[in-house]
């Protein structure tokens, strides 16, 4: 008779990090400090199967809203993200959104003698961190309570500076405390999607070299984006970017009680292949995307056609018109069953959808192309560059395929 063995945390930690492995190559350096870290340390009285679980976790509720004020991110996420930032030892590195303190104790295994300064406007999110890093044995790690728009002018300039929430607008102050050369890392949000984006300061652009699909709560003190409900029952919302004129009460009238008008592309996907390319795609060139989001509530009355994904699907809004992305199952081909196509609503519907199915098409014809992304301060703005631009009001995205 063979007797189980409960599993340690090291057994648990090393588990977790193989299974990580089994999705992403990671530098040997960050496999190292994920291997080494407890994240079990940063997350006193959760059971350590779930402290070693690939999920993010709660530590503090934000009672103005249905997201987390602070919580522990996905762990495959910060190693990805960990990744891009590509610490060195000797670095100096701030962190924005010090969270549990985890990913912080992290970065001070991968900048050894280096330097880490953690930032956040949450007294008891600060304090907390203070506290874990003190007792998992990580005292070197600088903690400071702030809003972290505002960086840590004491400390700078840095090496690396790494978002662990979601940024809609990149601040002056990040900018005059990066070094040039110096890699920038942040969930950065646009056109109702956030992309983990990896990003390199060259004198007065930030370019990047790689962005990958996340979901990040957002940081306190940014207001640039809007949700609007598009039906009484607040089962249908629309999320759009303050520069987008979303006429909301028209879209209303639209939706209640018309049928859409369905589009189907030629492009196929199979039942776990990624698609999230094709909203990328779009903010790439058209300024009408945005997301929507509809209950399961809504689902269930049949208030519209189901989205691809209910919680975010990318849509095109045009006044009282808007199409957005669905997908139908047509087995001709088993290897990818699912067809993508539109479903509209409005008297623009057709256009929009039409317009939205090259977009798909696009991607089709190119998954895995990722767009170059530059970013300038919007006050020394020159304009001229290649590619489709999005003023915020400190900085300047420009998108090149």
């Amino acid at each position: 008779m063979t007797v189980s063995q409960t599993p340690t945390a090291d057994d648990l930690r090393n588990a977790l990090v193989d299974e990580i492995l089994g999705g992403q190559t990671l530098p040997a350096q960050v496999e190292q400090a994920m291997r080494r870290v407890p994240r079990d340390a940063f997350l006193p009285g959760l059971a350590l199967e779930q402290a070693y679980t690939d999920q993010a976790v709660t530590i503090k509720d934000n009672p103005d809203g249905p997201l987390a004020l602070s919580c522990a991110s996905v762990p495959s996420v910060v190693a990805m993200m960990l990744a891009q930032l590509d610490a060195q030892p000797g670095d100096n590195v701030l962190e924005v959104g010090a969270g549990t303190g985890y990913n912080a104790a992290l970065l001070a295994e991968l900048v050894g003698a280096g330097q880490v300064t953690t930032v956040d406007i949450d007294s008891d999110v600060a304090l907390h961190a203070r506290t874990t890093l003190n007792n998992a044995g990580y005292s070197r790690v600088k903690v400071i309570e702030r809003d972290g728009l505002l960086s840590v002018w004491e400390n700078a300039p840095y090496d690396g500076i790494i978002a662990t929430v979601g940024v809609w607008d990149i601040p002056v102050a990040w900018w005059n405390q990066l070094a040039d050369g110096g890699r920038l890392v942040l969930p950065l949000r646009w056109r109702g999607q956030t992309q983990a984006v990896a990003l390199t300061r060259r004198g007065n652009s930030l370019v990047s070299d790689d962005m990958e699909l996340c979901g990040f709560v957002p940081i306190i003190g940014q207001n640039g984006e809007k949700t609007q409900s598009l039906n009484a029952g607040n089962t249908i919302r629309i999320h759009y970017d303050e520069d987008q004129p979303v006429d909301v009460d028209a879209l209303t009238n639209t939706l209640t009680g018309s049928s859409p008008h369905e589009v189907l592309s030629d492009t196929r996907v199979g039942g776990e292949e990624p698609f999230d390319g094709v909203w990328l795609r779009a903010t790439a060139s058209d300024d009408r995307v945005c997301r929507l989001e509809v209950a399961p509530e809504a689902l269930e009355k049949g208030l519209v056609r189901r989205p691809v994904i209910p919680v975010r699907s990318p849509a095109l809004v045009d006044g009282g018109s808007l199409a957005y992305l669905i997908v139908h199952r047509e087995g001709a081909d088993p290897e990818r069953p699912f067809l993508l196509g539109a479903a509209a609503y409005g008297p623009n519907g057709k256009t929009l959808a039409h317009d939205l199915i090259a977009h798909i098409e696009a991607w089709g014809a190119d998954r895995t192309a990722v767009p170059r992304l530059t970013v300038t301060p919007t006050v020394d703005a020159a304009g001229g560059l290649p590619g489709h631009m999005i003023s915020k009001p400190e900085s300047q995205l420009t998108l090149t395929y």
